[in-house]
């Protein structure tokens, strides 16, 4: 297409062929801000996708994409398996899981509630950096008017009917228990 005299590819073209030279969490911030400003359409990305067979950048967009099937609930971790388990059996709401929001992704996230649960481990979260990054974190989701809470392994196996009650609780607050 040729625009003003200027050559241009679709939005969801230019975002196939930068994900070849991206990370798969800027690929996925690239997707999300489409999304935000309403000029995403996932039809011409997963038709672009079915022509483009093949594409290096194809399986970062693919891998991305997964966000947008409600009906599959991506875990990566038993920890992660385990907590949406246990939200099931207690007849909650289901989370989208391991959702990019407000640019960082989100362990569990309810949409309708803007409430969120990272999951941790002191293995995954007891370095320095980490310690910090979890701070941008939490600022950046607060900015976005999302409220998170931590839940640790050893808690949810320790007190699960504590954790399930203070998610009960965030989310009665939020008028959608």
């Amino acid at each position: 297409m040729v625009r003003e005299g200027i050559p241009v590819t679709s939005l969801s073209r230019t975002i196939l062929d930068l994900a070849v030279d991206s990370w798969p969490r800027t690929v996925a911030r690239q997707i999300e801000r489409a999304d935000d400003l309403k000029v995403f359409d996932l039809r011409e990305m997963h038709d672009l996708l079915n022509r483009a067979k093949g594409h290096r950048g194809q399986a970062k967009v693919r891998a991305a994409l997964d966000a947008y099937r409600p009906e599959r609930k991506f875990t990566r971790s038993g920890f992660e398996r385990r907590f949406l388990e246990v939200v099931r059996e207690a007849g909650l709401p289901e989370p989208a899981m391991n959702s990019f929001v407000a640019g960082h992704e989100l362990d569990a996230y309810w949409e309708v509630a803007h409430f969120g649960v990272e999951l941790d481990t002191y293995e995954t979260h007891g370095s320095r950096l980490s310690f910090e990054d979890d701070r941008v974190r939490d600022d950046d989701f607060l900015l976005a008017e999302i409220d998170t809470t931590r839940v640790t392994e050893t808690r949810l196996d320790r007190e699960p009917e504590a954790v399930l009650d203070s998610i009960r609780r965030h989310l009665a607050r939020r008028g959608t228990d």
